[in-house]
């Protein structure tokens, strides 16, 4: 712990944080990572530039333009081959950052006759700085635009994306001890330093010591509790068609560890390290995303890793093409492609799932 304290900063968010688990006891991991990500005075995402080169992550879509060009091109044939072409479609996406994807997306559906004009943009944002960013980056996008808070919030039938979005949803951890699992926290040490530590006196979970019945003491298992997600989908399936896909880094089978990480000026720390002050995001559990979503009454194809899902739409050849049109730039947009690609990196790591109504036949992209 000595190394991890040195690196401690005293933000301002770290210091509210402090005085609350002084006054009332420590606050569950979710609890802790909901206030670093969107406390009102000083949560990360409410005052900070956080995506670029002057932010501290990348998305896929700010790493190449072939990657919103893709989602776009892949929204029109689900517009047009699964849905039929309906004459007005919302076109829905999750997060959308600094609207760079969206504006990529949209640049290139232009070639699917007719699906821009039956569109309406519907983009769901919690950061006003983002917001603007959005306004900005779709100002000339041609399409009617709407923001709203509400995961359901819209008319069908309705494509949805949702690209580097739950990663972002605070994650509950469950951590064994001799009272067994118990949940995860934040609490403080003797020095007054934040530290990780559990709420001693809360339920304790014997289906986890069932399920990892051989773990060892100090094992966490987490979950992001997407039954929020799946209600969501259900409504909106209950309205009208709907198909989606979520793109996310994260695994496909149950099992325990921990995986939330801190990221601050394109470089890893430790969670506790500048509350406020890095991003904070953990991996998705597919396999309870695909489970919750199926109970909702959805069908589910995938999951595919991104390599696969890029690949099945053209991304080669959309590089190659880009590449013979622009050869002063042809090895940076190599370069681009093989990051959003490459094994045992963003192009394995990140998966993606299709989400539809039931009626509707399989999506694009996912080797069916």
């Amino acid at each position: 712990m000595s190394s991890e304290r040195a690196d401690r900063r005293d933000t301002r968010l770290a210091a509210k944080l402090k005085a609350q688990i002084a006054r009332d006891g420590p606050i569950a991991v979710s609890d802790y990572m909901s206030q670093c990500l969107w406390d009102d005075d000083s949560g990360y995402y409410a005052t900070r530039t956080v995506i670029g080169s002057d932010g501290d992550f990348i998305t896929s879509a700010e790493i190449s333009q072939i990657f919103g060009e893709l989602i776009g091109l892949w929204a029109g044939v689900v517009w047009q081959q699964v849905l039929g072409a309906p004459q007005s479609v919302h076109i829905v996406e999750y997060g959308p950052g600094r609207g760079t994807m969206m504006r990529d997306a949209l640049r290139a559906a232009r070639i699917v006759p007719g699906f821009l004009d039956a569109a309406s943009l519907h983009l769901i944002e919690m950061s006003p700085s983002l917001v603007g960013e959005q306004r900005t980056a779709l100002a000339q996008c041609g399409v009617p635009l709407n923001w709203s808070h509400n995961l359901a919030g819209f008319p069908t039938p309705a494509i949805i994306i949702a690209n580097e979005f739950l990663d972002a949803w605070p994650v509950e951890q469950w951590v064994k001890t001799d009272n067994g699992w118990l949940p995860r926290a934040v609490g403080l040490d003797g020095e007054g330093h934040l530290t990780f530590t559990h709420l001693a006196g809360a339920q304790s979970r014997d289906d986890l010591a069932a399920q990892f019945a051989s773990a060892e003491l100090g094992a966490i298992y987490e979950t992001q509790r997407p039954q929020r997600l799946a209600d969501a989908f259900r409504a909106l399936a209950q309205s009208g068609p709907v198909a989606a896909v979520i793109i996310d880094y994260g695994h496909v089978s149950p099992v325990s560890g921990d995986t939330l990480q801190a990221v601050r000026e394109h470089a890893y720390e430790h969670p506790l390290a500048s509350p406020g002050e890095a991003d904070l995001s953990a991996q998705i559990n597919f396999y309870e995303l695909a489970s919750a979503l199926h109970s909702a009454g959805l069908v589910i194809d995938g999951p595919v890793t991104q390599t696969e899902f890029l690949g099945a739409l053209g991304i080669i050849e959309r590089a190659s093409r880009l590449m013979a049109a622009n050869p002063a730039l042809a090895g940076d947009i190599e370069g681009r492609v093989a990051r959003l690609i490459a094994p045992n990196g963003m192009g394995t790591r990140f998966k993606a799932i299709g989400v539809r109504s039931a009626e509707l036949p399989p999506l694009p992209g996912f080797g069916l």
